[in-house]
């Protein structure tokens, strides 16, 4: 199942959700239609699996093994993010992708709902800054909504807005 994901977030994070074929999506995920559709019985479903797998790739990315120090963590974390943007898109979010091209659809709300609550909680753990976790949600969408323009000036801006955020704390 993780190649079938694997495969439907690169075609939908490349191409869009309108745009890929069924034929296509079938083959980025290197699978036969029946195994596909064995493991993904619906579009919606292979849009479901790809965000689901790009959540804890993303998590595990952007989060995993930060320096024990939360000014390094914050900077860490904001290092990774604009590494992502550079690496695996340059569109801005693929949640927000996602909701925006099926706004009514409630699991996909939610999906998009649930990655943002936890990128939040594990970048307030880490920064050592509870309570905070709308302002660093701010500035990390901030930052992966402006990198597309910015780039890396993006990643240095909100490094000044952590260490500021930290220093009011």
């Amino acid at each position: 199942m993780t190649r079938i994901a694997s495969g439907l977030e690169r075609a939908f994070a490349e191409h869009g959700f309108a745009a890929p074929s069924v034929g296509h999506l079938r083959d980025a995920a290197g699978v036969s239609l029946r195994t596909l559709y064995k493991y993904t019985p619906s579009r919606e479903e292979m849009v479901y699996a790809a965000l689901e797998h790009r959540n804890r790739r993303y998590l595990e990315k952007v989060f995993g093994n930060l320096p024990a120090d939360p000014g390094s963590a914050l900077d860490a974390i904001f290092d990774r993010v604009g590494d992502w943007m550079r690496s695996e898109t340059t569109r801005g979010c693929l949640f927000h992708a996602a909701v925006a091209s099926a706004p009514q659809d409630d699991r996909l709300v939610d999906l998009l709902q649930s990655h943002k609550t936890e990128m939040a909680r594990l970048a307030t753990r880490a920064a050592r800054l509870p309570g905070r976790e709308a302002e660093l949600t701010l500035i990390i969408e901030g930052l992966t909504q402006t990198w597309p323009l910015h780039g890396k000036t993006a990643v240095e801006s909100a490094k000044k807005l952590g260490r500021m955020l930290q220093g009011s704390a």
